[in-house]
């Protein structure tokens, strides 16, 4: 019996190994999660550097900008008019 106590519970027992294991392995995929968005990171910086299709597609989408000499056209549906309306006239 005392030869089997420090093998469990000891310093370097089978159950401080497991722990440390349970660890390394949420630790690993941490670290894997974050090396994907490093990856991404480090493509749109490339895509940023290669081109101006890259800045163009985000001025677009997040700035709504257009070119010279292009209509912009905004569809909105009947629910999006209908809260509009209603909302103008609840601050009447």
């Amino acid at each position: 019996m005392l030869i089997q106590f420090p093998l469990w519970w000891g310093h370097g027992g089978w159950l401080r190994v497991r722990e440390l294991q349970e660890q390394l392995a949420a630790q690993q995929k941490k670290n894997n999660n974050l090396k994907m968005i490093n990856e991404q990171i480090t493509r749109e910086v490339q895509d940023l550097e290669g081109g101006t299709a890259s800045i163009e597609e985000r001025a677009r989408y997040e700035m709504r900008m257009i070119k010279d000499g292009e209509v912009f056209v905004q569809l909105v549906s009947p629910n999006a008019l209908e809260c509009a309306r209603s909302d103008r006239a609840d601050n009447r």
